[in-house]
């Protein structure tokens, strides 16, 4: 019998009988008082007047009319730039020791401060999703068993004289003693600082693992666990990890992964979604088969919601200064929000690029809906990325086809307006059908594509490609590993760019 692992298990379900959660909109007002109190003296505190915030009747109101919106440029531009010239107490109390650095589509390039207060929140959050287990019926012999965390290295560089990694390599690099046991690939490979050395030497260790749950990208995940299966010479990774019950996926919308991950396991494995940004823990899921995600409204982040419409954005993408901006209590189901967030690394009303859909109020459930700036609107298409990874879902189900990535653009080609695509797939098809039935799902799920199809939109190309072509132009752009995505949406100019690479394979 597994006693500790029963130990655990029953440890997890009293605690889970005796914590309830929180009340969100209580939860989310104690923790904003929480953070203007922590931060009324930092310069950023002093300049909005956190002291009068806090003394005010209604304090979320006067912290909306008092602090201007932001996205990581004027931030930066405003006030993170002291940091990383060494000043302190700018928009938190004290300094922090590191930077999670960010490729984003928001920005070319972030860096986001991380404070030992945030931190400390993303270990709260972890034990939230562990706690969170209790719902998922496991066996206690699953908490005994180790834990595979793929992220970016844990090797972190000078950054102007503080450390600096992507946020899953920061995170792994501080975990607490008592879980080091069962953390894999552990810390010598962890520290690995290019993608194809780490996963190698993952795959030559698989075997000597018992490994019971594993997080990661899917792209990353699905290129590793691929390897480990054909270094190994076996059917799928059950075959070295029989044990592995619980993947749990985040970064990226799962849905487009879900087969093909389906067909690298012999037997059930749980998916369970979460939403850890550069920014902070976000959400996570607490519930099987729940449609989305639960913020976490307790634990250092306050959010507010932006209705995803064009009189609350400004040419560039950002949100405008007079957008309507909604609390928790607020919002309705079913309507898309960009996300704000202020937390207790010194992220004050910030636009993280990430829009949302509540699939369940009540519970404060979510789901990644797209990014403010993956959003397709050349001629009026109003294409979010929810709607086209429904659209690509249903085009693999048709034409039987694992597709792994892809990315759109609405570029001029001799005077007319084309959605072109590229689909990187299991293997290399026609697209003239599949050109076709995709037109057609999103005329049809979308009424604003077909008018923009009626009236601006000349024709729609689709090329699918080999999925491992992708993976070169990722790797060619030093984006291959960890946390990087492949942008589903871009610019004209960054897709001409990817065409022309693409030609030279």
């Amino acid at each position: 019998m597994a006693i500790i692992g029963e130990i655990i298990k029953r440890a997890i379900n009293v605690n889970g009988l005796i914590t309830k959660d929180p009340a969100a909109a209580d939860a989310q007002t104690a923790v904003l008082m929480m953070m203007l109190e922590k931060a009324k003296n930092t310069a950023f505190g002093r300049t909005y007047h956190f002291d009068e915030i806090l003394s005010d009747a209604d304090p979320v109101r006067s912290f909306q009319e008092r602090v201007p919106i932001y996205d990581y440029d004027k931030l930066y531009a405003e006030w993170w730039h002291y940091l990383e010239e060494g000043h302190e107490n700018i928009t938190w109390p004290g300094g922090q020791r590191y930077f999670a650095m960010s490729s984003g589509t928001t920005s070319n390039s972030k860096a986001i401060p991380v404070t030992d207060d945030m931190l400390d929140a993303i270990k709260k959050s972890g034990i939230q999703q562990v706690m969170s287990l209790k719902n998922f019926d496991l066996p206690a012999d699953f908490f005994e068993k180790d834990i595979m965390m793929l992220g970016s290295s844990t090797e972190l560089k000078d950054h102007k004289g503080f450390l600096a990694g992507e946020i899953s390599g920061i995170s792994a690099a501080n975990l607490p003693l008592w879980f080091r046991k069962f953390y894999k690939p552990g810390k010598k490979i962890a520290a690995s600082k290019d993608w194809d050395e780490r996963v190698a030497r993952i795959v030559r260790s698989a075997k000597k693992w018992d490994v019971g749950s594993m997080s990661g990208m899917p792209s990353w995940s699905e290129l590793m666990l691929r390897e480990i299966i054909r270094y190994n010479k076996v059917d799928t990774i059950h075959d070295i990890w029989p044990n592995l019950q619980v993947y749990t996926t985040g970064g990226v919308a799962f849905g487009p992964y879900r087969k093909s991950f389906d067909k690298l396991f012999a037997r059930p494995v749980t998916y369970i979604d979460t939403y850890l940004a550069s920014e902070g823990y976000l959400a996570t899921q607490k519930r099987p088969d729940a449609a989305g995600m639960a913020l976490i409204v307790d634990n250092g982040i306050f959010f507010e919601f932006v209705p995803f419409v064009e009189s609350n954005m400004d040419d560039a993408g950002s949100v405008r200064q007079d957008a309507t901006v909604l609390t928790l209590e607020q919002i309705e189901e079913g309507v898309e929000y960009v996300l704000l967030i202020s937390t207790v690394a010194g992220a004050w009303r910030y636009m993280i690029g990430d829009t949302v859909v509540f699939t369940d109020k009540e519970r404060s459930e979510i789901m990644i809906s797209g990014r403010t700036k993956h959003f397709l609107n050349v001629v009026g298409e109003q294409l979010s990325v929810h709607q086209m990874n429904n659209a690509i879902q249903s085009l693999q189900a048709k034409f039987d086809l694992d597709i792994k990535e892809f990315t759109v653009s609405t570029v001029l080609e001799d005077n007319k307006r084309i959605n072109k695509w590229y689909l990187g797939a299991d293997k290399v098809k026609e697209a003239t059908d599949v050109s076709t039935y995709l037109d057609e799902e999103l005329q049809r799920t979308n009424k604003n594509y077909k008018v923009a199809r009626d009236q601006a939109l000349d024709a729609v190309e689709v090329k699918v490609i080999p999925v491992e072509n992708f993976h070169q132009w990722s790797e060619q752009h030093k984006k291959l590993g960890g946390q990087a995505k492949i942008p589903r949406v871009m610019d004209e100019e960054a897709f001409v760019a990817f065409e022309q690479y693409l030609h030279t394979l």
